[in-house]
């Protein structure tokens, strides 16, 4: 059985997590899978949004324990963190933005991917958290993404806790965007796709670059980068064709570009 599906129909990539008897851990060889997946997509002219799905009842419970227990140095244990931590960048670098469909639980590393994902759908039965400390285990790596998406003392309450919370409580801390019943969950994420690829592809890519990148910059400096993006966006063909829409109050063609 292949540990990552991939799919792709009508410019969206669908990446779905398949060991589903594994909870969908993070091996080593699906971390593999993901890394090489995202360096294909991130030159795919045909992919204009990623969706990160998983199979079975869990979305993701993290890193698979028995690989990392069996693992005897802490250089080991360093290039499986590190590979990890590579995959949650080019999920941020990806020029694409991508969307985590959370049909279950998602725990440790899985809560860090539906964190690192730029937008995420949770099903109303989903829940959360970051439980390593459970088992001793402080989710260092996983606290990178959770606390740059919710507010410090919740992050830091989770991850002192371990405490699970659901998926109300996970849109009301900004973990996920939206919540819907299970049975609507590939619905939901669908319209929210295609809400984000009736737009000018380069205009998205363009915006996601610039939105993590002035994230971490002084006020200064993020507003000249902003400055310098957003002169360069509306010097596009296809802006001024959406600009001329608006003004003629038609519909923008931008199917030509």
């Amino acid at each position: 059985m292949t540990d990552l599906l991939v799919d792709r129909q009508s410019g969206v990539t669908r990446l779905t997590l398949n060991r589903p008897n594994q909870y969908n851990a993070l091996s080593s060889d699906l971390l593999l899978g993901l890394s090489s997946a995202l360096d294909e997509i991130s030159e795919d002219d045909a992919t204009r949004a990623v969706v990160l799905a998983a199979s079975g009842k869990a979305f993701c419970a993290g890193h698979d324990l028995k690989q990392m227990r069996a693992l005897e140095t802490r250089d080991n244990q360093h290039e499986l963190f590190t590979l990890c931590s590579s995959v949650m960048q080019k999920i941020n670098d990806l020029p694409q933005p991508v969307v985590a469909s959370v049909q279950g639980m998602a725990t440790a590393a899985g809560c860090q991917l539906v964190a690192t994902c730029d937008l995420a759908v949770a099903a109303n039965t989903a829940q959360f958290a970051v439980s390593g400390v459970r088992v001793g285990l402080f989710c260092s790596t996983p606290a990178v993404a959770l606390s740059r998406n919710i507010s410090r003392k919740r992050a830091m309450e989770m991850l002192l806790t371990g405490d699970f919370i659901d998926a109300p409580t996970a849109l009301e801390y900004g973990l996920v965007n939206r919540i819907c019943e299970p049975s609507e969950l590939d619905s939901c994420v669908d319209q929210l796709v295609q809400r984000i690829i009736d737009k000018p592809k380069r205009v998205i890519m363009l915006g996601k670059n610039l939105f993590y990148r002035q994230l971490n910059q002084p006020l200064d400096s993020a507003y000249r980068a902003a400055t310098d993006v957003i002169s360069d966006n509306m010097m596009m063909p296809e802006t001024l064709e959406g600009i001329d829409a608006f003004l003629q109050k038609r519909k923008p063609d931008w199917e030509k570009f």
